[in-house]
């Protein structure tokens, strides 16, 4: 019956073609924008030195799921950038043991990364964000491509985005 079966593929492509399963895009986006499951019993890096007045500071906070209000990691610093809502974003390859905390999109779509984002760091110039970072300075200090830092703030998904991020940081700390 294989036999058969594999000469009636070889012969017609229309019967192979019927056999595969059809693929749904809807669902299969759907399906990659919601996170991998993070269990707060796996998280082992939980913190207690967050700045909870920064949560103010957030641009759009709804898209924002929190997954654990204070954590504390540590990487190296890859990318860094300002976007134009003000946030200074960076990726971090975070040291070993933390994997965890990454969402399959923060594998597929950040290399691997933990997205970081250091609220009002920069200045605004996304219209819609309106005045959100008027009166507040971040001291947060920026730190240099390559460098070795531990990161505590928030523990979110971007749920627009699909990853995980630590959004806002409330404190960067260079490492030896």
């Amino acid at each position: 019956m294989k036999v058969l079966l594999l000469i009636v593929c070889l012969t017609s492509a229309i019967f192979c073609q019927a056999q595969k399963p059809k693929k749904h895009k809807k669902r299969d986006k759907q399906e990659q924008a919601i996170p991998s499951p993070v269990s707060t019993q796996t998280i082992n890096n939980v913190s207690s030195d967050c700045d909870p007045a920064l949560e103010k500071y957030v641009y759009n906070p709804a898209r924002l799921t929190m997954i654990e209000k204070c954590v504390t990691v540590t990487g190296i610093i890859e990318e860094s950038s300002a976007n134009d809502d003000g946030d200074h974003h960076m990726l971090l390859r975070l040291d070993k043991g933390q994997e965890n905390l990454l969402t399959k999109i923060n594998i597929k779509k950040k290399q691997g990364n933990l997205v970081i984002e250091a609220v009002c760091a920069n200045k605004t110039s996304l219209k819609k964000v309106g005045s959100i970072c008027n009166g507040f300075i971040n001291k947060v200090q920026i730190p240099k491509l390559v460098t070795h830092v531990k990161v505590t703030g928030s523990l979110v998904n971007d749920t627009h985005n699909g990853w995980n991020e630590i959004h806002p940081i409330t404190k960067i700390e260079i490492l030896k």
